[in-house]
């Protein structure tokens, strides 16, 4: 059978210079990334300078016959707006991309209001950043719900990661209330592996709202390969709010330095935990109908040297 393979959750940087809760975070050499006080291998050493570009990840895109992906982003690699309008003026079949806006600080309704005349057709919010030391901003704040209204109107996509349990999925529950229109996209399948993380799944029993497992090897990477676990959850989610509600995502590039791409999905693929109409579902027909990708590239397998 062949399959539509969307990716749902991915990120696309030119370099880290900034800082999360006063600790710096700066790509380093081989791959590395100074991150809030430690070096980490933030892409695989073969990425030398650091630099995640849309050229690298279109490479691993077709060789894991991946016809499309979303482009969100987080604070631990710096708003890229800038980059990624480039990204997506130039690759524009291949690539959704989201704004970032600086929600950490009041004003950020006229940055959101700057990147939908720039032409971007989602925002991401990572929500999961915003429990500060000065106070967590709440999802459901005047601004915030101006801003939603805001999104709705112009049909623009919500890509939000949130704290991991049900802490913000009250607040959520109002939004989803209030613009019963604005396309949702919940990353990191809920937190997954933390309590409560089913809380998150059934938001999505709301017609406008979608799950999306960016993170998921990384959150049952203990297990490794092939992910059994995760399977499991992504059969329990379906079981809350079906099958048609849950896409799959990457969160590459991170997770490559531990699994290739490929790796990232064919632990599907291969699961005999799913049947065929449930796995195109979660790879790419859920994504390809919530985020309007068409005239998606044809992509032959490349066979191997090893094999």
């Amino acid at each position: 059978m062949e399959y539509t393979i969307i990716d749902a959750h991915s990120h696309l940087w030119l370099w880290q210079d900034t800082e999360v809760d006063g600790l710096p975070i700066r790509t380093l050499d081989g791959g590395r990334s100074l991150f809030m006080g430690e070096i980490r291998q933030m892409v695989p050493p073969f990425m030398t300078d650091g630099r995640n570009t849309a050229e690298i990840f279109l490479s691993n895109m077709n060789y894991a016959q991946v016809g499309a992906a979303v482009v969100t982003q987080e604070y631990i690699d710096g708003i890229q707006n800038d980059y990624l309008k480039q990204v997506q003026e130039k690759y524009p079949g291949r690539f959704l991309v989201c704004g970032l806006c600086e929600f950490r600080r009041p004003g950020f309704l006229s940055q959101a209001r700057e990147l939908i005349r720039d032409g971007f057709r989602a925002i991401k919010i990572p929500a999961n950043r915003l429990d500060l030391r000065e106070g967590r901003v709440p999802l459901n704040s005047e601004e915030m719900m101006e801003m939603f209204h805001l999104m709705e109107d112009h049909h623009i996509i919500l890509s939000i990661d949130m704290l991991e349990g049900d802490t913000q999925t009250g607040e959520m529950k109002e939004v989803i209330a209030e613009c019963p229109k604005l396309k949702i996209a919940i990353g990191h399948f809920g937190m997954v592996t933390r309590p409560k993380w089913e809380e998150q799944i059934k938001l999505a029993l709301a017609e406008n709202v979608f799950i999306e497992s960016g993170g998921i090897t990384w959150l049952f990477n203990d297990e490794f390969y092939p992910f059994k676990g995760a399977v499991r959850a992504i059969r329990e989610a379906a079981g809350h709010v079906g099958m048609h509600k849950l896409m799959w995502g990457s969160d590459y590039p991170r997770t490559i330095t531990a699994i290739t791409y490929r790796m990232s999905y064919d632990f599907i693929l291969k699961s005999d935990e799913l049947a065929e109409e449930e796995k195109a579902l979660f790879l790419g027909e859920n994504a390809k109908t919530f985020y309007g990708f068409h005239d998606l590239p044809r992509l032959p397998y490349i066979k191997n040297m090893s094999e």
